[in-house]
């Protein structure tokens, strides 16, 4: 969902930037999302559906600028994938952007129903509008 949220707001607002989306363990590589996180993206007027899972890799420390991640566990995933301190300083919580320093984890929607999936896209769409802000006032 972060992927898609943030791809919409940045393509709303005219800012250029690549947004991918991966995960640390290889559970779900080249499935499509949740059908109720395609369902409440789409209720929002966002199409995640043609994203497929794939797996974090070391070359992402060269892809990207920022690597947010959505949890404690995945936060220690990647900084173990880390090289050197400049790929350990991409990486923090997403919601480090709108709590700052308070290490909050993304709360796992899967056994919440509906209402776990409204609650992570709301998260979500505020911690987007956070990361977009920084970049604007980076530019």
């Amino acid at each position: 969902m972060a992927q898609g949220i943030l791809e919409d707001k940045a393509n709303r607002r005219n800012i250029p930037i690549e947004v991918d989306s991966a995960a640390t363990s290889s559970y779900h590589i080249g499935e499509s999302p949740d059908t109720r996180a395609i369902s409440k993206c789409s209720k929002m007027g966002i199409d995640i559906s043609q994203q497929r899972g794939q797996q974090f890799k070391t070359e992402d420390f060269d892809r990207f600028d920022k690597i947010y991640v959505m949890d404690i566990n995945n936060h220690e995933d990647i900084l173990r994938l880390a090289r050197n301190n400049d790929d350990k300083n991409k990486v923090d919580l997403i919601l480090n952007t709108v709590y700052p320093g308070e290490n909050m984890s993304v709360p796992d929607p899967y056994f919440g129903g509906n209402e776990g999936f409204d609650n992570v896209f709301n998260l979500l769409d505020i911690a987007c509008d956070k990361i977009l802000e920084e970049i604007g006032n980076e530019q």
